[in-house]
């Protein structure tokens, strides 16, 4: 466990590696908000492990209605991330606030789940809870990457993301549970999921800083792509994309966005090669969930050190090998689900932590938030579209060949995004932070 160090760091060290034999410091901030994301996860994935039965299942959902509907569960957030963004920055204490105000919609969503059953009004449902995520996402990262260290970014976000993917992990067990136990049902899924999600807010209200203490060093620049601003300036939020590390890094997560299948589809794809039952179906996600927790860390210990960029196509390829393995004729074995699983973690370890330290490097800190909500935008904006286009390929084809579609867009886009993303010239200023 990585403790809480409030030595500060000079000016000159910024940027750098820890030293040989030190161990890294993360903020207990990052601690405060991993403690709220894994709450609020084991609320969210609770519905999450459940809904695509749920809605294919219990309610007949075709494959393109349901990709409508989970490009509508994932892809409303984008539309509302640069809002979120937007408003943090503003003021002192402005990053708690909208994610209060993010975490509480959501929370309040839940128990809707109860009195709501026509796919419409689910529809509507869905959309408001991700309108919560949206709003909070950037605020909560921008805390994360404000009150660290620049050069332990990638671990930072690695401790609040396996903290967060501890909930992920706890939250289909409990929904399994619950299934098993209660006799409701999807109700009582629904109801515990809403108490969860209360207590998530409520650690955030009372435990997390309106204003975490920041490093002395974030206030220089530590990345080549990201010069300061001038006492009081504000930058339009057209002028985020005239950042070349912005703009890169934008037109990467948005070329790998589509090409990436959601969760729910990888697991329905799983789930029909291997012939799991409705009462086992909600375990799939501790698979990808606890592979995400072990390499979490260690994987945002070696961005930190190796280059958050590199890692974060590396992860990508753990998931082209997961689609790989999904379409080869390797017969139905347990074994098979566990690589898959695993696969799928890893790329989740590598990528997501990850591209969010790559993003804090390109932008100060003024303006974090807004930095933060376009990288994420362009990437949920384009997983929208995958789901939707994945459902009717579906539809239209079948799981396999629309399977083979998404995993030779992903290795087109991985190698366009390796030009995007190489190194500077030998002859450019230093790229201390990739």
């Amino acid at each position: 466990m990585y403790l809480a160090d409030r030595r500060t760091t000079t000016t000159g060290t910024a940027g750098r590696n820890p030293a040989p034999g030190r161990r890294a410091a993360v903020p207990a901030t990052v601690f405060a908000l991993g403690t709220v994301s894994l709450v609020t996860d084991v609320s969210s994935e609770m519905v999450s492990a459940v809904l695509p039965l749920y809605l294919v299942a219990g309610l007949g959902l075709s494959p393109l209605g349901f990709g409508l509907l989970d490009g509508l569960y994932n892809g409303v957030s984008a539309l509302v991330r640069l809002v979120g963004g937007r408003l943090a920055d503003r003021g002192d204490g402005g990053h708690k606030t909208v994610a209060v105000l993010g975490y509480g919609l959501s929370a309040l969503c839940k128990p809707l789940l109860l009195v709501v059953h026509g796919v419409p009004l689910i529809g509507a449902v869905l959309a408001a809870d991700r309108t919560g995520k949206g709003l909070r996402t950037a605020p909560r990262d921008a805390m994360i990457s404000l009150a660290c260290e620049p050069s332990d970014r990638a671990r930072a976000f690695g401790v609040h993301r396996a903290m967060d993917t501890a909930g992920a992990l706890l939250g289909p067990l409990l929904a399994f549970l619950v299934l098993r136990t209660a006799a409701e049902g999807y109700d009582a899924v629904f109801t515990v999921s809403g108490c969860v999600a209360a207590l998530g807010v409520l650690v955030l209200w009372l435990f997390v800083p309106a204003r975490p203490d920041e490093p002395t060093s974030l206030g220089k620049p530590t990345h080549p792509d990201s010069p300061g601003l001038r006492p009081g300036e504000r930058t339009p939020l057209r002028d985020l994309l005239r950042r070349p590390g912005v703009r890169r890094l934008t037109a990467c997560a948005v070329l790998l966005g589509l090409t990436t299948i959601s969760d729910s589809f990888l697991y329905l794809t799983l789930q029909r090669r291997l012939a799991v039952t409705e009462a086992w179906f909600p375990l799939l996600p501790l698979g990808t969930a606890t592979a995400f927790l072990l390499f979490a860390v260690p994987l945002g210990a070696v961005a930190d050190r190796f280059g958050r960029r590199r890692l974060f196509l590396c992860g990508h390829l753990a998931l082209l090998g997961a689609y790989g393995l999904l379409l080869a004729p390797l017969g139905s074995s347990p074994a098979l689900a566990c690589a898959v699983l695993t696969l799928h973690g890893t790329f989740y370890a590598a990528t997501d932590g990850v591209l969010a330290a790559a993003t804090a490097d390109t932008v100060p800190r003024e303006i974090r938030g807004s930095g933060l909500a376009v990288v994420q935008t362009g990437q949920a904006a384009a997983r929208f579209v995958c789901s939707i286009a994945f459902g009717a390929a579906w539809t239209a084809w079948g799981d396999r060949t629309a399977l083979g579609v998404a995993a030779t867009g992903l290795l087109v886009s991985a190698a366009a995004s390796a030009v995007l993303l190489r190194p500077p010239p030998a002859d450019a200023p230093p790229e201390p932070a990739r």
